[in-house]
């Protein structure tokens, strides 16, 4: 695969679309002004300030498939005619009302009976902090579980079922997301739960598993061997993380042991360790490969050939964010590879924090938006040179 074919990269991109993306990773690349154009946009919707169109115009555009699940449905078509499926994400988080977790959870219902029509969705996802408030899950891990707290925590848990049944009678496996080291042990232990109960003949619920932290490789080897003892499958979608700064600067100011890895290589070597793991162990686990990274996507594709795993199994997944890595997704679909794009869709002043994440990820880590920029400079040039 030729990861620097940008003509395969972008043939579902106009000119326009790469112009208006190259003004906005370059934007980007200054972290600084990340910092206080979020900062200020947030001011502006809160305000009523008439910045809605520019923001649909730019970020949102970029990074999200529309306000509406029926608006994403051309952009999910134009993405499938290239090999490329899509993960469907109501991006609303941060709310604390019962009746916003209740709707979350019926928009995610929803949303699976919506992919069960389509070929364009392999999954459905949902972020754990969408069906119930941080605190109780806070509450649920340290132990500390009040009569009241309880009760929610039953509320919470019966979201989870919820979607696992609707994935259920969908055909179409659901993706926990990950959350905060502080929450993830109380997820964990929902994930396995519905494992256990639901993944039968082969994965229906995925759990996300965030390899910046050093816990979760030997995580991984815990759920192999419980699928293996029990007999129930594992689907797992691995991710290098995106909590980092977070997860330090809670764990020093609280005095306990921070659950980082100490390097990026470290992060590195564990992903790559877990991807080669899950491949030894198809028979039990199933994966969905998230990342941007092409050193990672080259190991696994090489760890499929060598033990003869076809590249469309379909135990076996490749997923990059919309708006990012097109590079690999699409050169990746080329050579016959299964490959999703998560997809994040919902009003812009909801989705705003997801938003907000997609510039910060991008202006922090090292070398990612100039690999963007790289290539779509190539690209716009090999095109203008054909007009």
């Amino acid at each position: 695969m030729d990861f620097n074919n940008t003509e395969v990269a972008f043939r579902y991109k106009s000119t326009a679309d790469l112009k208006r993306a190259q003004l906005l990773f370059a934007a980007i690349a200054n972290p600084s002004l990340v910092k206080m154009g979020s900062a200020w946009m947030q001011r502006f919707l809160k305000w009523r300030l008439p910045v809605r169109g520019l923001i649909k115009n730019t970020v949102f555009a970029q990074f999200c498939g529309g306000e509406t699940r029926v608006q994403c449905d051309a952009l999910m078509d134009k993405l499938h005619a290239y090999g490329v499926q899509s993960i469907l994400d109501y991006g609303v988080e941060g709310k604390e009302r019962e009746s916003d977790f209740n709707h979350a959870c019926e928009v995610a219902v929803e949303t699976c009976s919506f992919a069960k029509s389509r070929n364009t969705i392999p999954f459905t996802v949902f972020k754990p902090s969408a069906m119930g408030r941080i605190a109780c899950y806070e509450a649920v891990q340290r132990g500390d579980v009040s009569p009241e707290v309880q009760r929610e925590w039953e509320d919470v848990v019966k979201r989870y079922h919820l979607l696992a049944q609707a994935a259920v009678a969908a055909g179409v496996p659901v993706m926990i997301d990950a959350e905060e080291s502080w929450i993830q042990g109380a997820v964990d232990d929902i994930a396995l739960e519905l494992m256990r109960e639901y993944n039968v003949k082969k994965p229906v619920v995925y759990t996300t598993l965030q390899m910046y932290r050093h816990d979760r490789l030997p995580y991984l080897e815990e759920l192999v061997q419980m699928a293996e003892q029990e007999g129930f499958y594992v689907g797992v979608k691995l991710v290098r993380g995106a909590y980092m700064e977070k997860e330090r600067e809670r764990a020093a100011a609280r005095g306990y042991a921070d659950p980082i890895q100490p390097s990026k290589a470290a992060t590195d070597a564990d992903y790559d360790k877990a991807t080669q793991r899950v491949l030894e162990k198809l028979d039990r686990v199933w994966m969905c490969a998230g990342t941007h990274n092409e050193e990672s996507v080259r190991a696994v594709a090489n760890g499929m050939t060598q033990m003869g795993v076809a590249p469309d199994d379909e135990r076996v997944f490749f997923s990059q964010l919309f708006g990012m890595s097109d590079h690999l997704s699409f050169n990746l679909a080329e050579a016959g590879y299964r490959v999703v794009k998560y997809l994040p869709y919902g009003p812009v002043e909801d989705v705003m924090p997801y938003l907000i994440r997609r510039a910060e990820e991008n202006s922090s880590v090292e070398g990612q938006t100039g690999r963007e920029l790289q290539l779509i400079r190539k690209e716009l040039k090999r095109r203008s040179k054909q007009t």
